[in-house]
């Protein structure tokens, strides 16, 4: 069985409490604005965030807490909901 979780690039914008939100991340050279927040969640290790891109495709997007990287766990395109 194969991993279908891909390490990303995040940029994150910190609010005035210091909590970090995704803004835009990067798939090798590919850049994707993140235009909605749909959803996030915690769990004891990771923070989750449902996002969706400007394009309307739908990500999930898991930060590890401790090591400070972001994976990709889920895309739903737009495309396919069509």
């Amino acid at each position: 069985m194969q991993d279908s979780i891909f390490q990303i690039r995040v940029a994150c914008y910190s609010g005035y409490r210091g909590e970090e939100t995704p803004r835009r991340f990067y798939l090798g050279e590919r850049v994707i604005e993140i235009s909605q927040i749909q959803d996030r969640w915690l769990a004891p290790d990771h923070r989750y965030f449902k996002v969706r891109c400007s394009a309307g495709d739908q990500y999930i997007l898991r930060h590890d807490c401790r090591t400070n990287i972001w994976e990709l766990t889920t895309f739903e395109s737009r495309e396919i909901q069509a």
